[in-house]
């Protein structure tokens, strides 16, 4: 009997041996969990079946499921973007922060190609910001560019008809000539906006910034190791060996996002309502200023 009741304890001291092996709050000490997310690609409020476009609705999903993950050490953001809505930009890193905050992870950012303009906003989440040597970093400041197409339809022999209520209803029309009180307008709006951008940057990189208000708010950018000079950027290195610096070896990148179909994966389709034909022209102007942002930093 005395036998016996040796080997139920022998038994069941194994058996608590093998549930402590595989507990996974072990196997989560030894193995560091880092949620990684892609933000990629022109800032905007809508895309097109030809042209995704990075906003808080297309993100926001992947965004909450990083930060929810079981076991997660910290969350990684990979940013590759020229810019684009700064409404958005500010959604989307206002999203990530009050995450941050609320389950009290450290968020990395990597700067890959450009982060710049409203891409460098959504970057600035991060508690720590890093690049390429050779990402372009920075342009902190505001742009708006449009065409005037008065002479042509006057060439044309096509008549501009536009009725409006209210003297300022026809703001920067395109097929007017450009209205010097529009432009003062246009260009108050615009400081208003960048006053916010370098309220914003002051306030998530501060006493890290290594320039004068003048330089480093002018819309000029840098690349990585410029940025890293003044203090816009924290470290030049890529996401995995960052991380693994960081946290072993043995960190475990998750990458998290929305599954694409099929079709989307082989035709680049994002989930915007309406037909190939249906978009053909909106999808031929959105490409075209798509290309615009990304070669104002010479790619």
């Amino acid at each position: 009997m005395r036998g016996e009741g040796r080997g139920d304890k022998v038994a069941t001291m194994d058996w608590q041996a093998w549930l402590e092996r595989i507990d996974p709050r072990r196997w989560r000490a030894r193995h560091p969990v880092v949620a990684v997310v892609r933000l990629y690609g022109v800032i905007s409020p809508t895309g097109t079946p030809l042209r995704s476009a990075l906003n808080l609705a297309e993100v926001a999903g992947a965004i909450e499921q990083a930060f929810k993950l079981r076991g997660v050490t910290a969350v990684a953001l990979a940013v590759n973007s020229p810019g684009g809505s700064p409404v958005q930009a500010a959604l989307i890193h206002d999203r990530i922060r009050l995450l941050a905050d609320e389950k009290a992870l450290p968020v990395h950012v990597f700067c890959e190609d450009v982060a710049a303009s409203g891409g460098y906003w959504i970057a600035c989440a991060g508690d720590e910001i890093f690049a390429d040597a050779s990402s372009i970093v920075g342009s902190i400041g505001v742009i708006s560019a449009g065409f005037g197409f008065e002479d042509l339809i006057r060439k044309l022999g096509i008549e501009r008809r536009l009725h409006t209520s209210g003297e300022r209803k026809s703001f920067l029309d395109p097929f007017r000539p450009e209205n010097e009180q529009d432009v003062k307008r246009l260009t108050a709006l615009q400081k208003e906006i960048h006053a916010d951008f370098k309220r914003h940057v002051r306030e998530r990189r501060g006493e890290r910034l290594k320039s004068s208000d003048r330089k480093l708010f002018s819309g000029e950018f840098w690349t990585g190791r410029s940025a890293l000079e003044l203090g816009l950027i924290d470290g030049l290195g890529d996401l995995k060996s960052v991380l693994r610096q960081k946290y072993g070896d043995k960190v475990r990148l998750r990458l998290v996002g929305a599954r694409r179909s099929w079709l989307r994966r082989r035709l680049g389709f994002t989930d915007s309502a309406g037909t190939l034909a249906g978009e053909a022209g909106h999808g031929l102007i959105a490409a075209v200023e798509e290309r615009a942002h990304w070669q104002r930093y010479g790619l």
